[in-house]
């Protein structure tokens, strides 16, 4: 790791010891999750073993952040190919019926926030038994054991998670019926602490291990439970969606997503996509992501001076912040999904287009958006830019926190906040997830981050406790943008894990929940370790920021020019700094911004690491 002294020291010590051992280390959105993931290591299995017994679990205790109707993207390493990087997609495409004639039939300008109009075909467990089968040790019903445990016997209900319940229960009672039987079981929500269970979502995993008994060998058991989940999932989603319910726009529709939809789906692994920056490889999803903007704002950064790059200072801060407005920008034109597009990245994250876009970094905060040009190609229109969307449900809002009182970006689904002339929830949310990272004494590794399908993006479909995604939000009605609605595309995701190499060695896997947040608050623990010499728990407590100056990836995709939210803890002076430069600034509070963990790996030693977020008291680290 660097050690260069040329940022602002911490200010205070970490809130929590950065973990150290040799054995194993997990960090995760959810102490249970961690646990569970900590005591597979410690029963012997493997850094895969561990995630995907972590990530079932993070269904059953953060429903409000993912679940198994969701979708995920991971990134990982072997112990065998140290040095070569894969992404595992879990991110499903567009349903076949899913066209923007339909949807514009439907009187929709947007894919709306919540309702089954909004899902891409669920790909998040498919892709983690993918995981499982081929660098995993462990049977299928030893690793499920945890979820399925916590599902039948029941689980501690998160304050956060009893506070999104009381915010959408005139939803659930009034319009989404299925919905109010599995959350509200007395007509009221569970208070924090309530022991609740999802049995039909234990019964589901405990057939899904049942179809592979008779099977040859693990392999096979683990495909024949893939079978068995696309064939139980599929049959009762088609059954579902196609009764009417009501969608974030405030209208009724039915859902489009069918049985041969989900049959058709199975994930996959590519090549990361990486850079390297300041003597490290960073590793990250392709274009069908948004990881890409993390690595073109990294080569925008490299070219200048490490004084410019301190998050802690004024300079640094407006350095960063301009420079994610034009990665996003870049984002929001160009990117898409390289199966169906061409997408240009190989320029987009060429040296030469980063000092183009480096020198547009002035004095002053831009309130535009400001795409690059791509030699030999068309420039995509803009999106639409809203600063605000007319609709008759209730207006967005940045996340308030359970309880009252204002968290701007605090990890945390966004439920919308009614408007007086409009009193009902739709269950819209701004998205957010969950996210595990995991390193074993053997030097596999994986990053990983889980979301979609939260208690209310839509609908609990009968019989299999959990609901459908809303990852479609990230595309557009608009034939012309890369990123349109089309069936068999993949929506652009915000789930964004990072892998960081040295020499050829993987040395960090992190990765942070935050919707269109993911990237910039990593970006910050990026620069603070890489250059500027924070550990990892120092550089996750540091106060965090990020910009709101580009369209939303969530509906209804609306934008604030020029837009900067920082934690109060960055300062006074620095924060008055930024609004002198002309940023927009909203103040989030001391402790409000970024759910990042991250684990550690020192291929020198065999030392592993581990640090987690303290934010919101629900994250941990832990390893030995």
């Amino acid at each position: 790791m660097s050690t260069m002294t040329s940022f602002t020291p911490p200010a205070a010590h970490a809130t929590r010891p950065d973990l150290r051992g040799t054995f194993g280390m997990v960090g995760s959105t959810h102490w249970i999750a961690t646990a569970s993931a900590q005591a597979v290591l410690e029963r012997g299995g493997n850094a895969f073993d561990a995630a995907v017994a972590g990530a079932f679990v993070l269904h059953v205790v953060e429903p409000h952040l993912n679940g198994p109707g969701g979708d995920m993207t991971g990134v990982f390493v072997t112990a065998e190919e140290p040095g070569a990087p894969r992404v595992l997609v879990g991110q499903g495409p567009a349903p076949a019926g899913a066209t923007i004639e339909h949807y514009r039939s439907e009187d929709l300008d947007l894919v709306p926030g919540s309702g089954a109009l909004a899902a891409a075909v669920p790909g998040s467990v498919d892709a983690w038994l993918l995981l499982l089968r081929d660098h995993g040790t462990w049977d299928l019903a030893d690793v499920l054991a945890f979820a399925v445990g916590y599902a039948r016997d029941g689980h501690p209900l998160l304050e956060r998670v009893a506070g999104t319940l009381s915010t959408v229960a005139g939803l659930f009672r009034e319009h989404w019926p299925t919905s109010a039987a599995h959350w509200l079981p007395d007509g009221e929500a569970p208070a924090p602490g309530t022991v609740v269970t999802n049995p039909e979502y234990a019964d589901l995993l405990d057939a899904v291990v049942a179809a592979g008994s008779g099977a040859a060998n693990r392999a096979e058991a683990i495909d024949l439970a893939r079978a068995a989940w696309r064939e139980r999932v599929g049959a009762a989603v088609e059954a579902f969606v196609a009764t009417p319910h009501r969608h974030a726009d405030g209208g009724d529709h039915a859902g489009v997503i069918t049985a041969a939809d989900i049959a058709a789906f199975s994930a996959s692994y590519e090549d990361a996509t990486t850079v390297t920056f300041r003597g490290y490889t960073v590793a990250k999803t392709g274009a069908w992501g948004q990881g890409p903007a993390l690595l073109a704002t990294l080569k925008i950064l490299e070219g200048l001076d490490d004084a410019a790059l301190d998050p802690s200072t004024e300079l640094g801060a407006h350095t960063v912040i301009e420079a994610q407005k034009l990665a996003l920008a870049d984002r929001d034109v160009w990117y898409g999904d390289p199966a169906s597009d061409d997408v240009p990245l190989t320029y987009l994250l060429s040296e030469e287009y980063a000092a183009a876009r480096r020198a547009l970094i002035g004095d002053s905060a831009s309130h535009e958006l400001r795409p690059g040009d791509v030699p030999g190609r068309t420039t995509p229109a803009l999106p639409v830019l809203r600063t605000e969307y007319a609709t008759s449900a209730p207006a967005g809002s940045l996340p308030g926190a359970p309880g009252g009182g204002a968290a701007a970006g605090v990890g945390e689904p966004t439920v919308e906040v009614p408007s007086p002339d409009s009193p009902e929830h739709t269950g819209a949310t701004r998205g957010d997830t969950c996210h595990i990272d995991v390193v074993d004494r053997w030097g596999n590794m994986v990053s990983a981050t889980p979301s979609g399908g939260w208690l209310q993006s839509s609908p609990t479909v009968p019989g299999l406790g959990f609901c459908l995604g809303t990852r479609l939000q990230m595309t557009w009605l608009d034939e012309a943008s890369p990123s349109a609605l089309t069936p068999g595309r993949r929506p652009r995701t915000t789930l964004t894990p990072t892998l960081v190499l040295r020499d050829g060695e993987p040395v960090i896997a992190l990765g942070s929940p935050g919707g269109d947040q993911q990237d910039q608050w990593q970006l910050l623990f990026l620069l603070r370790v890489l250059v500027g010499g924070y550990t990892p728990q120092q550089a996750i407590d540091a106060p965090a920021l990020h910009t709101t100056s580009f369209p939303g990836s969530f509906w209804p995709r609306t934008w604030t020019p020029g837009g900067a939210v920082v934690e109060d803890r960055l300062g006074d002076d620095v924060i008055a700094g930024l609004v002198g430069r002309g940023h927009v600034v909203t103040r989030a509070g001391d402790w409000a911004l970024g759910r990042l963990s991250a684990v550690t790996r020192d291929p020198a030693t065999g030392l592993l690491g581990a640090a987690a977020n303290p934010r919101g008291a629900q994250g941990y680290a832990a390893g030995r």
